[in-house]
């Protein structure tokens, strides 16, 4: 399914636009139901699979709204089941999204958790330092229908329906801000895809002005915080960011958030070696995660070719969750997944492009 550069795709559109759109056409407006039903209920991916619609109307719509995806380019799978899709968008820039499976040790072997990884840009502008997303630049914001068709060709192509999802791909959701909260309400809504705002996270390296905002809507979604390090000194060197938010306007951002919400916020935390692993900055982050009742995630570097990075021993990850847990934290190490396929956020994007240019 090759996509077509059009900003009426109807991947979109939320119900009370098409329907607002169609009554205007003068097209009966329960039209507008049926139609969503067969998208994200029935998974249909043309007009002519629409059969309770008219076959004329079928090939008007498909004109004025086409049902657009990404060219999926490769599909690899790791040997823990993770899988990574490329996709090749209209104007030929990569994506990439990750179907990570259950931890056994987090959830049991019978776990049907599906958790999809899904990109919010082209790139991304933000530096961090230890991500191959931003080493190319930033490109360009994704439009909602390219967020949208990650999780359905995800479903379609590894025959999944995903029942968690994270904007923690390529790029900063929040710098979307915009189309992530239109995708989102596609997301959640019963019309749409129907998936509980409970299983929703975004991730964002913690742009605090869009926090406050984010917080606003009304549904119980998710928040993490990629914060990798305690003290504006050591989180400087890691999050560009931080210069624009240092870590206590960002900790008041989050409290907000908190404040509205009866979800935990949770602190991903990259450990890297000599960088942010010692124990003084785990007696820290521990303040401020009980400070907001947050849990954090700690997250083993995962080598990215091209950054200087290395990751700690398991001897020091395990000393750093230690204390943690010592100070009453919820916290674990999660263990990268899909490392054989270049899982890591801009991987196997950046090596497609350079292949590319060669």
């Amino acid at each position: 399914m090759q996509m077509k550069n059009n900003p009426s795709s109807l991947l979109n559109l939320t119900l009370e636009e098409l329907t607002s759109q169609l009554e205007e056409r003068g097209i009966p407006t329960y039209r507008a139901k049926q139609i969503m039903e067969w998208v994200y209920q029935k998974r249909v991916t043309s007009w002519e699979e629409m059969l309770t619609l008219p076959k004329t109307l079928r090939q008007e719509l498909n004109l004025i709204y086409p049902i657009v995806f990404p060219e999926v380019v490769t599909a690899s799978g790791s040997r823990d089941t993770t899988q990574k899709l490329l996709l090749r968008l209209a104007d030929g820039e990569f994506i990439e999204t990750v179907l990570i499976p259950a931890s056994p040790a987090l959830y049991g072997e019978e776990s049907d958790r599906r958790t999809i990884c899904v990109s919010t840009q082209v790139g991304c502008a933000y530096g961090c330092k230890f991500c191959a997303s931003g080493l190319d630049g930033f490109k360009r914001n994704l439009r909602v229908e390219e967020i949208i068709s990650q999780v359905l060709l995800v479903e379609e192509k590894l025959g999944h329906r995903i029942n968690n999802l994270v904007f923690m791909g390529m790029g900063e959701p929040l710098a979307n801000f915009e189309n992530l909260n239109k995708a989102i309400t596609i997301l959640n809504a019963p019309w749409g895809i129907g998936l509980g705002a409970r299983k929703i996270t975004v991730s964002t390296s913690g742009l605090a002005s869009r926090i406050r905002e984010f917080a606003e809507r009304p549904e119980q979604i998710r928040l993490a915080i990629s914060l990798h390090g305690a003290t504006d000194e050591v989180r400087s060197q890691i999050m560009p960011v931080n210069k624009r938010y240092p870590v206590a306007e960002l900790m008041e951002a989050c409290a907000y958030y908190a404040s509205r919400k009866k979800q935990l916020i949770t602190f991903e935390y990259i450990l890297i070696a000599g960088v942010n692993d010692q124990l003084e900055q785990a007696r820290l982050l521990a303040q401020q995660a009980r400070r907001l009742r947050a849990k954090v995630n700690l997250i083993p570097y995962n080598k990215v070719e091209g950054l200087p990075w290395e990751r700690p021993s398991d001897e020091a990850q395990q000393v750093f969750l230690n204390e943690l847990r010592q100070q009453k934290i919820p916290a674990t190490i999660r263990r990268e997944k899909g490392h054989d396929i270049d899982a890591a956020c801009g991987q196997l994007r950046r090596r497609m492009q350079h292949e590319e240019k060669n």
